[in-house]
C-alpha cells in the first residue's frame, strides 16, 4: 500500500524541477484509474502493487500543462528491469491522482527510444 510522503517523488529531466511534491499523493485511497489506464495496465499485465512502486520513485519525461482534463505529465519509472509509463493529472475535488494511461513502452519499441525517455 502506498504512503503518504512528503519527499519530492517525481524528478523532472527536462526543466530540472520537481513535480509538486503535495500533488503526488501515494496513498491507495487516492490514486484512481480512467477506463482507458485500467484497459491499458490489464492489457500490459502490470500490477497494481507495481505501480505504486513506479510511482514511488518515477521521472517526468514530458509535461502536458494545457491537457483538457488539466495539467498532467508523463513519467517513466521502472519495475526492476521493466520500464512502465504512466500520464496522470491531480485531482482537485476530491485530491487524488488520477491515472489516466498506464502502459509498458517496451511493447511499443517503435514509439520510443531504447530508454523511454524519448519519442521516435
Amino acid at each position: 500500500m502506498l504512503e503518504r510522503s512528503e519527499s519530492r517523488l517525481c524528478r523532472s529531466s527536462r526543466r530540472g524541477g520537481i513535480f509538486p511534491p503535495s500533488s503526488i499523493l501515494l496513498l491507495k485511497e487516492s490514486m484512481s484509474f480512467s477506463k482507458h489506464a485500467e484497459r491499458e495496465r490489464e492489457l500490459d499485465t502490470i500490477l497494481v502493487n507495481k505501480l505504486e512502486d513506479v510511482l514511488k520513485n518515477c521521472e517526468i519525461i514530458e509535461d502536458y500543462p494545457d491537457d483538457p482534463r488539466g495539467a498532467s505529465c508523463l513519467v517513466l519509472g521502472f519495475s526492476g528491469p521493466r520500464p512502465i509509463h504512466a500520464v496522470c493529472t491531480i485531482k482537485v475535488d476530491p485530491e487524488e491522482l488520477l491515472l489516466i494511461t498506464v502502459y509498458d513502452p517496451s511493447k511499443r519499441p517503435n514509439k520510443w527510444t531504447e530508454n523511454y525517455r524519448k519519442r521516435r
